[in-house]
């Protein structure tokens, strides 16, 4: 995690050269926009899984984020058919990362984005490792704050919606540090 404004800068700066030289690599970050509900139309910061999933290797303009059901994906989805194609919004417990990744791959998705089980949490991003069932995934696998997670969800039953429309991943070097539209909840 990187503190304050200076931080900021340094993320930018170094950013660009780590994605050109290597791509995404462990305790990097990568950032997504939500596009529609507006109530929620900020970038959000995730971190990819560290030894397991694929990487992005396209950049989706607008891709829908459907929350799964049931939210924690360890097995059948009964909204499995709105994530093919599409990315998955799952929450963290009750299996492995590896194994909701899976299930989100098996259903078609083009990646899974799983959200903390703690809502309060806004600060502690998780490393996200392999299981050992020596299993592999090829689908991105990203992690997202407890507290991203439930605001988006939170949005989505409000406006009953049942998907987000995101943009990911966002370029946040061509954006200046003073416009980059994160969640107020998540002020460092």
């Amino acid at each position: 995690m990187v503190p304050g404004a200076a931080g900021w800068c340094c993320l930018v700066l170094w950013l660009p050269a780590c994605v050109a030289a290597h791509g995404f690599r462990i305790h990097d970050y990568l950032y997504f926009q939500v596009l529609s509900p507006g109530d929620i139309r900020y970038i959000f910061t995730a971190t990819p899984a560290k030894d397991f999933g694929g990487i992005f290797h396209t950049r989706y303009e607008q891709i829908h984020l459907v929350p799964a059901e049931p939210p924690e994906a360890c097995g059948e989805l009964s909204n499995g058919f709105f994530i093919q194609d599409q990315i998955a919004l799952v929450e963290r417990g009750g299996c492995s990362f590896l194994s909701k990744t899976r299930v989100v791959q098996e259903h078609g998705g083009r990646a899974v984005i799983i959200s903390d089980d703690a809502v309060d949490n806004d600060s502690f991003y998780v490393e996200m490792i392999q299981d050992s069932t020596q299993r592999t995934a090829d689908i991105p696998a990203l992690f997202l704050l407890g507290r991203d997670g439930y605001m988006i969800r939170r949005s989505l039953e409000q406006h009953g919606l049942p998907w987000a429309i995101i943009s990911i991943p966002v370029n946040v070097t061509s954006i200046p540090t003073f416009e980059l539209l994160q969640p107020p909840w998540t002020f460092w």
